[in-house]
């Protein structure tokens, strides 16, 4: 019972902290349309879009991120720990509990984002809004491939991504 309130936690967890920056962002976004864009600025859009959709969306999320976080929510439900219980969410993105480079991965990149987030608030219009149109292109693809991965995690035969958890938790959890 405990590994599905952990695998649950760990999926709303995730789930609202994408949800939230495409929420805030897209507020953002939207106050292009208030503005007359020249058609350079137009082009920048599609350009971004296409650009964040690829590697943002595509090979960041959907190649990477959504599958290692639904094989580590589908891990939780027989794996669960007090520990992994209460911070399930940062379970499942990769923060403890995981292969020493691959936490060291995770943290660099969390600092990374927020240094270019704090560099774009500062961006004028529209070029800020621009910017922010490619980033809820990118987590919108994000979310939803990591809502059809944790689905396929728990209800496919075939599913066959890692949790990328040390060998030891490997080794306890198959002699459990």
């Amino acid at each position: 019972m405990l590994g599905r309130i952990a695998a649950a936690w760990g999926l709303i967890g995730v789930f609202l902290f994408l949800a939230s920056a495409i929420y805030k962002l897209a507020i953002i976004s939207w106050q292009l349309l208030a503005l007359e864009l020249e058609l350079y600025h137009w082009l920048a859009i599609v350009i971004w879009v296409v650009f964040m959709g690829y590697y943002e969306g595509y090979q960041g999320f959907q190649k990477g991120f959504s599958p290692r976080v639904a094989a580590r929510i589908h891990f939780l439900v027989q794996n669960v720990t007090y520990k992994r219980l209460v911070l399930a969410p940062l379970f499942c993105l990769g923060f403890f509990d995981a292969e020493r480079r691959r936490i060291i991965f995770i943290i660099c990149l969390s600092l990374g984002i927020v240094l270019l987030v704090k560099a774009v608030e500062h961006m004028p219009m529209p070029w800020r809004g621009i910017m922010d149109v490619g980033v809820v292109v990118g987590l919108s693809w994000g979310l939803i491939s990591m809502l059809i991965f944790t689905a396929k995690a728990f209800y496919c035969s075939s599913f066959n991504h890692s949790a990328e958890v040390p060998h030891r938790e490997l080794d306890t959890a198959t002699s459990k």
